[in-house]
């Protein structure tokens, strides 16, 4: 009986890892900063047809500071809440006492 109690708890913490990694928080945080800094250095020296484009604004650049921004509270909001392991399965009840069974 202790094997198999063994092996829930091992699986518990694996399921615990599992979610912590692949938390859904950590993915579009981590795509946004990726984005917002390529399109931030797209957006530092533009050139005269793209400013035109954009009737003077540059839009690259505060683009890629706003998906720097969203990326960043992401992942600060991930560091600062991280996801909770999930709740355990109850216990079976203990059928060794019972006649019969």
């Amino acid at each position: 009986m202790s094997e198999l109690h063994k092996e829930v708890s091992d699986l518990e913490k694996k399921s615990a890892t599992a979610a912590r990694l692949f938390d859904i928080r950590r993915i579009i945080g981590g795509l946004f900063v990726v984005y917002g800094v390529i399109v931030t250095i797209a957006g530092i020296s533009p050139s005269d047809a793209d400013l035109k484009k954009a009737e003077g604004v540059h839009i690259n650049l505060w683009t890629g500071l706003a998906m720097l921004a969203l990326g960043l509270f992401f992942l600060v909001w991930l560091k600062l809440r991280p996801a909770q392991p999930p709740a355990g399965v109850p216990d079976a009840p203990d059928t060794t006492d019972v006649p019969g069974g």
